[in-house]
């Protein structure tokens, strides 16, 4: 082996004064050892790294031993076998997130964006869902998979788990609650604590699977029974690592705010508490972060404020409350129940915008064209006074021509001006070409017991759309804001549909006579167009769905590539800082403008107001903000899990009261191992496997995304009516097992068998209608399919009609569906 080349120079260190203005005893940055270690043949040892740097002393050792350690942590550098160090971009490594699935295997999402790589179940045996690692790639699997290989465990994603414990003969086990964990976790003796068999509990892990050996811990809480009221939330509260305990440093900082503003921080505010503002909202809505006023400009058009409650004022950066609310990143609205981003003492105290009483907000001022274009708008530090606090259902029997007596005649002009401003902005942005999906949001009322009474869809009136309009006015003031400020801000991005979704969409409404205008690059004015075209044919559901699992979920990111829903060239969250740490964000960043000692047209600013720098205010740079943009992304999506998991759990718990019973439905989704259900006037979804389908061989067709059986010719397409029957439930895996009873009307080729109906439910081998699940003869166990991911195109599968069914999710993963605009909350105002 050829001596390895010792690096011919230093590397000058261009961040020299950094370190020397972050540290007392400086060493070399990140920046030069990795600029040094590029320029070496290979890999280097801590001696020869630090010989390299000409570092001696004891103390230089040292810091450069904890740097490099810290590097390996970050994932900028790999350790070898011999203890040297090399650049993980120069050994092809990639630093992922593990993603686990209920079958055993994972993914490792690259954090660059990069496709995901297939890790095998051999490779997820030490891993947990949720872990930091270093890839490597091996090669493509028979799928067509890149396919991967951990190199080091860089960070654990998971340090406590919560599961039902099970124990037999002294040997207790924890049995992950959560599906992305395989493991089952060791539990000794000595550290089981309180719990018994078959209770729910957190267990907190002491060593991780390493090798042949599993995971091993200790239980910390015993959660209760497996069907006591409101467990699902505490377990999936647990499950995802929702923080929900507030630390004594957050408690000690709340406790110090007083219950109303203090004299002295309603100086230096632009005082709008003449102006009617009001805040809209549910009846059941407990904070109050936004207040709207409306009025009718001279010249035309109007002059519409949106004032924002100031929680930058109150959380300071690198406070308790500020670190935990980064840890949060937003709040989590579970049904009858709220997560907080910030404590009650802020959420529903001192930054709600409650009636009666002076509030400090951060407002825009903006002028609308009588076509509704944002002309102009100007920020400001406010102080407000809401006159009334109004709800959707009040405001809505005003706009109808009624009245309410909880609506002050004061205001009611206003209103007037707001619902007359609402019909223009919403012309203007069907002029604009925004996609306008017709979604159904649904509401779970729970009885006294807290089971489901009844699940009820949102009915949306003028009085949510008009405040929707508004903060979207609002934010798109924010975008354009930094337009102007060039400072590193998060802004909301949702991009069009990648390549691959595009041509799976152009073949399925190809099939249909369809076509989608805009090349490889369709616009919003596309996919609007289409939507409008087909709002006429008893397939516009269908299609709809299409269109809506080819677009991408939108995401916080630093770099503004615009939103593709909305069709805005830029697009920032202002609006909801109470919860949602981006919003915070964004309202640091225009106070820092506001108050520095730079000039703005967009801003108002009074007399004696500190003139600060920017830096003071808001000290954040670009790789600041790309971190910002990724932990809130996946705290939104951690809220967005949690809260459909629950929802699943009530609706499994629900349903199995209703085994046996016979539902109207619609096949909601098409995959190669069956068809999921949504049962009419509940919206909830279950399996229909393909084992219950009339015997025969069935080829999943993705163009046109139905099951096909070669033998009957008989198909079951997406959006197609189906009666079913409640066969089974499994609460522990979220499952709903349908069974068909009256099958959908389809062709079939000339001379086969197979009828619909009484017939074809014979055939399967199904009760009559009507009957219980527990009547049935149980059929053979069938062996279990090695996974539940779509078939390839002309893959079969075999249907016996007597066959036991393998369970799936009862919600479909519904790729793409996430163009959706923030945090779970029931009634979102704004995209």
């Amino acid at each position: 082996m050829s001596k390895q080349r010792k690096p011919r120079n230093k590397p000058s260190d261009p961040h020299a004064g950094r370190e020397a203005e972050r540290y007392d005893h400086p060493i070399a940055s990140r920046e030069a050892i990795m600029d040094l270690l590029r320029s070496a043949d290979g890999p280097l040892s801590n001696e020869r790294i630090a010989s390299s740097l000409e570092l001696s002393d004891e103390r230089d050792l040292e810091a450069l031993r904890r740097r490099l350690r810290a590097m390996q942590r970050d994932g900028q550098l790999h350790v070898d076998r011999r203890g040297a160090y090399g650049l993980v971009e120069a050994l092809n490594l990639l630093r992922c997130r593990v993603q686990g699935h209920r079958d055993g295997y994972g993914f490792a999402q690259p954090e660059t964006g990069e496709e995901d790589l297939y890790l095998n179940a051999r490779e997820m045996r030490s891993l947990f869902d949720g872990d930091t690692v270093l890839v490597a790639v091996t090669g493509v699997d028979s799928r067509g998979r890149s396919e991967g290989k951990i190199v080091e465990v860089l960070e654990r994603g998971v340090t406590k788990v919560v599961g039902r414990y099970q124990e037999e003969s002294g040997i207790g086990v924890v049995l992950p609650d959560n599906a992305r964990i395989n493991q089952e976790v060791l539990i000794p003796p000595k550290f089981k604590g309180e719990a018994k068999h078959g209770q729910i509990v957190t267990v907190e892990i002491t060593h991780y699977p390493e090798g042949r050996l599993g995971a091993k811990g200790r239980i910390t809480e015993v959660l209760g029974e497996h069907l006591d009221p409101g467990l699902e939330i505490d377990i999936s509260i647990r499950s995802h690592g929702i923080p929900f305990e507030w630390p004594d440093a957050v408690l000690d900082e709340a406790g110090a705010l007083s219950e109303e503003p203090e004299e002295g921080d309603k100086k230096y505010r632009i005082d709008l508490r003449k102006k009617p503002f009001v805040t809209i909202d549910g009846e059941d809505a407990r904070d109050f972060d936004d207040a709207v006023y409306c009025e009718k400009r001279r010249l035309g058009g109007w002059r519409l404020w949106v004032a924002i409650a100031d929680v930058s004022h109150y959380v300071s950066v690198g406070s308790a409350l500020d670190k935990e609310a980064i840890e949060r990143g937003n709040s989590v609205y579970f049904p009858e129940r709220v997560v907080p981003m910030l404590p009650e003492v802020l959420s529903n105290g001192l930054c709600s915008l409650k009636p009666e009483v002076d509030r400090l907000a951060l407002a825009v001022e903006m002028e609308i064209s009588k076509a509704g274009e944002l002309k102009q708008f100007r920020f400001c530090e406010a102080l407000i006074h809401s006159h009334a606090r109004l709800t959707y259902t009040q405001v809505a029997e005003v706009l109808d021509g009624g009245s309410s007596d909880a609506v002050p005649g004061k205001v009611v002009p206003h209103l007037e001006q707001l619902h007359a401003l609402y019909k223009v902005l919403r012309l203007a942005r069907e002029e604009r070409g925004a996609i306008d999906f017709e979604t159904v949001e649904t509401r779970i009322i729970f009885n006294a017991e807290r089971k489901i009474d009844a699940i009820v869809p949102v009915q949306r009136n003028d009085a949510h759309k008009l405040i929707e309009e508004c903060m979207l006015c609002a934010n798109v003031a924010a975008a354009r804001f930094f337009e102007r400020h060039e400072l590193p801000v998060l802004y909301r991005v949702h991009q069009g549909p990648n390549e691959k979704k595009l041509e799976n969409l152009r073949a399925f409404l190809g099939e249909l006579g369809l076509g989608l205008r805009g090349g490889l690059k369709p616009t919003p004015e596309d996919y609007q167009l289409l939507i409008e075209q087909i709002s006429t044919r008893d397939d516009a559901h269908i299609v709809q769905t299409m269109l809506l699992r080819s677009l991408s979920q939108a995401v916080y990111q630093a770099e503004n590539l615009g939103h593709f829903g909305l069709n805005y060239p830029g697009y920032a969250h202002f609006t909801s800082p109470i919860r949602r740490y981006p919003d915070l964000l964004i309202h640091r960043a225009i106070r820092s403008v506001i108050r520095s000692r730079e000039r703005s047209k967009l801003v108002q600013r009074v007399r004696g107001a500190s003139d600060l720098t920017k830096a003071q205010i808001y000290p954040y740079d670009e790789p600041a903000m790309a971190a910002f943009g990724t932990r809130c992304s996946l705290t939104e999506r951690r809220a967005d899990e949690a809260t459909r998991e629950v929802n699943s759990w009530l609706k499994c718990e629900y349903l199995r009261e209703h085994v046996g019973t016979e539902f109207e439905g619609v096949v909601s989704a098409v995959t190669g191992f069956g068809l999921f259900v949504e049962l009419n006037d509940l919206y909830i979804e279950g399996l229909v496997h393909v084992t219950s389908l009339p015997g025969d061989y069935y080829r999943f067709d993705p163009a046109q995304q139905r099951l096909v059986g070669e033998r009957t010719g008989r198909s079951f397409q997406l959006g197609a009516a189906i009666t079913v029957l409640v066969a089974a439930v499994n609460l522990d895996e979220r499952k709903i097992d349908l069974e068909p009873v009256t099958l959908p009307e389809s062709r079939k080729r000339k001379g086969s068998g197979g009828g619909a109906g009484k017939s074809a439910a014979k055939v399967s081998g199904k009760p009559p209608r009507g009957g219980k699940a527990k009547d049935k003869a149980k059929p053979e166990p069938k062996p279990k399919p090695k996974s539940k991911s779509k078939a390839k195109p002309g893959s079969r599968s075999r249907s016996t009609g007597g066959a036991q069914k393998r369970s799936a999710s009862t919600t479909a993963k519904k790729a793409g569906q996430g163009a959706s605009s923030g945090a779970a909350k029931r009634s979102p105002k704004g995209s």
